[in-house]
């Protein structure tokens, strides 16, 4: 893609976001802190082969973030010198194995904020919406959940496959966990970094969103979800496969049930004591 073509479709993404702000949305150059000081918040973005789409994803943050951190998985396509062209203070950590989860992991570990925003660098995620996370968080949440399914959310990327994939394992989770999560496998996310320790991130796939969601709440912490627009992947391919990641998923949920119960029998009568109740299993 020549640079002119680039920089017209910069500016049409632009603007289509902007016409996307909605539900008090605050404007991208400021995080219009409700309380003094402000808190310093921690951008953390994996990255593998996205340099068509970091000039829109970084475009979108906000001016006065505290750092971005740009989790770079070996990529080949100048991912790591784009970045750097677009804003001089991204801090650039290397990835020391595989996976979003592994990336995430990297990313936590090197930052410094007392908040840490997650964001996708395919162009799906609005980084204009990082005001509404942070917002969350100093009205008392512990964990801000992004969702596409509560009023102000929505998506023009997810497929009826993958909705209703969603909505299964939503549902299993809220069972489970007694959670009443709308939106389980959505990865932008915001969490006070005081509390990293008791999400115990350990898994290296597209589950780490369920995990962290799981184990959010395991942990008695107050998560709150925040309506999240999401938007198509601007350039090259995703790299999600809906039937294995989604099965990854699905194993994910028992072990974190597991961990809690002791065996698959008391999963099995977690289950019926939700659904019907301790006496009619």
């Amino acid at each position: 893609m020549n640079w002119l073509a680039r920089r017209s479709n910069l500016l049409r993404h632009l603007r289509r976001r902007t016409d996307r702000s909605r539900v008090d949305l605050p404007a991208p150059s400021s995080l219009d802190p409700a309380t003094s000081p402000a808190p310093r918040v921690s951008v953390v973005i994996p990255a593998l082969n996205e340099a068509d789409n970091l000039p829109v994803v970084l475009g979108s943050i906000p001016a006065d973030v505290f750092e971005i951190l740009l989790v770079d998985g070996a990529s080949t396509d100048g991912t790591i010198e784009v970045a750097l062209g677009c804003r001089s203070d991204v801090r650039v950590v290397e990835q020391d194995a595989h996976g979003k989860g592994n990336a995430l992991a990297c990313g936590f570990a090197a930052a410094t904020g007392d908040i840490i925003v997650m964001l996708d660098a395919d162009g799906s995620a609005n980084g204009a919406e990082i005001p509404r996370f942070v917002k969350a968080l100093q009205d008392g949440a512990d964990f801000a959940k992004g969702s596409r399914f509560v009023g102000g959310g929505g998506s023009a990327d997810i497929t009826p496959v993958r909705k209703a994939g969603n909505w299964l394992l939503s549902s299993l989770v809220n069972l489970l966990f007694r959670t009443r999560y709308t939106d389980l496998c959505y990865g932008y996310n915001a969490f006070w970094r005081r509390y990293l320790p008791r999400l115990e991130l350990d898994c290296d796939g597209f589950e780490v969103e369920t995990a962290l969601n799981i184990r959010a709440a395991r942990a008695n912490l107050v998560v709150r979800e925040v309506p999240s627009f999401e938007e198509r992947r601007l350039y090259g391919r995703s790299h999600l496969h809906v039937v294995r990641d989604g099965f990854r998923i699905f194993k994910l949920i028992l072990r974190e049930r597991l961990a809690g119960t002791g065996s698959l029998t008391q999963v099995r009568r977690a289950l019926a004591d939700r659904l019907h109740g301790p006496g009619d299993r």
